[in-house]
């Protein structure tokens, strides 16, 4: 039976704690979303968390078992598909006793649902009512999916005392081996980029290649920021046998958490791209995977797989979700900020779901809190942010890192530390002491800010969840991080799950009305933070960075002609013209420094 998807939006992943357990939440709607599996301790505490509240047997698994990660991983999404699988049979119960359940299931389905069609007929028609609509429930409904994230850099080396443990005991890796030999039949979203032998490593399970059927048991999902990434990363992939079943296209800035910009690519740009070559992309995956599989005496399909581009990253009105499905052709649109306004949808403790509903469009900012070195969102004012400056202030500076997920910098330390541990910023505050006198005041404290502004993530993104569910904190207080998208601007009070689904739907609206559209708003992201990148750079300007922002600049310029064409071309956002020409005028009057020839 083939899998007909419900919904026309996804929850993506967010943060390690906030959709950890959205499946259990949402899946019996038939919305899938996504579950972060770089925490195997948290991982371990919502299992034992979930045994209780559902009364199933638990057992912990602790550090002191052979391949405890990937065991804690395996047990928590095992247990999660069990509990969802309880939750939809429940609710088709629910769905055929009750006309009120039904209807009020039918007014979260998007209007041009063929299902929502059907469930309609069956009501007016009135006959059998029970019966026929038990059958056609069925064979129409199907939970939402359980998929899972792994950030490919998280791929951190173990050691047991000095002895450096074999590669696939990596943190990554541990993770995939942890959802492999899970009993889930879903994908695995691959973010941040290419990590070749977490790449490989996936030959070494059976549910990822196809079987006689030409079905997939395990698929890979690719988030990533343009088309060619996307196809170097597929066809890498392809050389090994392996198919990658749907790309993830997310706003380089308008999205939540890590923030991966490109090259001044815009978003609207990037998708038109993946619409004029997705058959490229299709067939270049197909002829280098049939010629892998043949090597491997694996089962050949005749014809491509099913291949899906969805996207995500700063989509706020029913008019933009239905705009990006009909222009661009995706399969579905990722919906993550809002969502942790959704109490039923996310896991976010109260103190902070009240500082997002609180935040203006000033309070979110692209900050340099993240220990990998990579830009992140994020909020002011949150409970991480104050306990850090506390630190600060007591010359405390630093967490005492429990987790060491983040510990990769191997500058001080062969087993890796973490640039947010107070043993890395006291070795980094002792060298920048002993240069104070070659430094201004000024150098010595945007040095010093540059050292004690890392965040503990591990700790901060994990601790919504300890909260909201009443589970025990231990060690030094890191309050908690959040990193929504700048979009949550808008969105300032807490809604129900049905409200937001018909907000994403049928436009009936939960949001401030003064909001740039998706597209606008990326620009204006990537000016700001173009014309940063140029006056944070200070002394001499390199050949290469002169030609890298004279092509930012340029991919800039060419996307405000694309969406002056594209906003002229359709009624949705028409009366936003005028904004295109201001941001052009801005860009234009940032100036590039010019190459000084000796």
């Amino acid at each position: 039976m083939t899998k007909k998807n419900l919904h026309t939006f996804h929850i993506p992943v967010m943060g390690l704690a906030y959709t950890i357990d959205s499946p259990i939440r949402v899946a019996q709607y038939g919305i899938s979303s996504v579950v972060a599996l770089a925490d195997d301790d948290l991982i371990e505490k919502m299992r034992n968390f979930y045994s209780t509240k559902f009364n199933i047997p638990y057992e912990e698994i602790t550090q002191k078992f052979h391949d405890y990660r990937a065991e804690r991983i395996t047990s928590y999404l095992n247990l999660v598909d069990k509990i969802v699988k309880e939750k939809f049979e429940n609710f088709k119960i629910e769905l055929t006793e009750s006309k009120t359940a039904l209807e009020n299931f039918m007014s979260m389905l998007p209007n041009t649902s063929d299902i929502k069609k059907g469930f309609q007929n069956l009501l007016d028609d009135g006959i059998a009512f029970k019966e026929n609509i038990q059958n056609y429930i069925e064979t129409h409904l199907f939970p939402g999916e359980i998929d899972v994230n792994i950030m490919t850099k998280l791929d951190k080396d173990n050691f047991i005392k000095n002895e450096q443990l074999p590669i696939e005991f990596n943190d990554a890796h541990a993770a995939l081996r942890g959802f492999a030999n899970s009993n889930l039949e879903s994908s695995v979203v691959l973010s941040a980029g290419m990590n070749p032998r977490l790449f490989g490593y996936f030959e070494n399970f059976k549910d990822f290649f196809p079987n006689e059927n030409n079905q997939l048991k395990k698929k890979i999902i690719l988030k990533v920021s343009d088309f060619r990434s996307a196809m170097i990363q597929g066809n890498f992939l392809a050389k090994k046998g392996l198919w990658v079943s749907e790309y993830r296209i997310e706003s380089g800035l308008n999205c939540g958490g890590h923030a991966f910009a490109t090259d001044g690519l815009l978003l609207g740009t990037i998708l038109e791209e993946f619409k004029q070559k997705k058959d490229q992309l299709v067939q270049s995956a197909h002829d280098l995977m049939i010629k892998a599989l043949q090597t491997k005496n694996q089962s050949i399909p005749e014809n491509p797989l099913e291949l899906k581009i969805t996207v995500q990253g700063g989509v706020g009105t029913a008019a933009e979700h239905e705009f990006l499905l009909d222009e661009y052709h995706v399969n579905s649109v990722g919906w993550g900020s809002p969502f942790l306004l959704v109490p039923e949808a996310t896991s976010v403790d109260q103190e902070t779901r009240n500082l997002l509903m609180k935040a203006k469009e000033d309070d979110f900012y692209l900050s340099n809190i993240s220990p990998l070195g990579v830009p992140f969102n994020t909020l002011k004012g949150t409970t991480n942010e104050f306990l850090k400056q506390k630190r600060i202030h007591e010359n405390k500076a630093g967490s005492s890192c429990p987790k060491k997920f983040l510990a990769l910098s191997k500058e001080y330390d062969p087993h890796g530390i973490c640039t947010a541990s107070k043993k890395y910023q006291d070795i980094k505050l002792e060298e920048l002491e002993a240069k104070k006198d070659s430094l201004s005041a000024d150098e010595f404290e945007k040095s010093k800010i540059k050292i004690t502004e890392k965040s503990c993530l591990c700790v901060g993104l994990a601790n919504a969840s300890y909260l909201e569910n009443d589970i025990k904190i231990k060690g030094q207080a890191q309050g908690v991080v959040i990193c929504p998208g700048p979009n949550l601007a808008y969105f300032d009070q807490e809604v129900s799950l049905k409200d937001m689904i018909q907000h994403i739907y049928q436009g009936k609206s939960v949001i401030r009305t003064e909001r740039p559209n998706l597209f606008i708003k990326e620009l204006k992201m990537y000016i700001t933070y173009f014309r940063n990148e140029i006056q944070s750079v200070s002394g001499e300007f390199t050949a290469a960075q002169l030609k890298k922002w004279n092509s930012f600049k340029s991919n800039l310029l060419d996307g405000i002609e694309y969406y002056k064409n594209l906003f002229e071309s359709t009624t949705v956002f028409k009366g936003d013209i005028d904004q295109l020409d201001s941001c052009k005028s801005e860009l234009v009057d940032i100036k590039i420094p010019v190459s000084e020839l000796v």
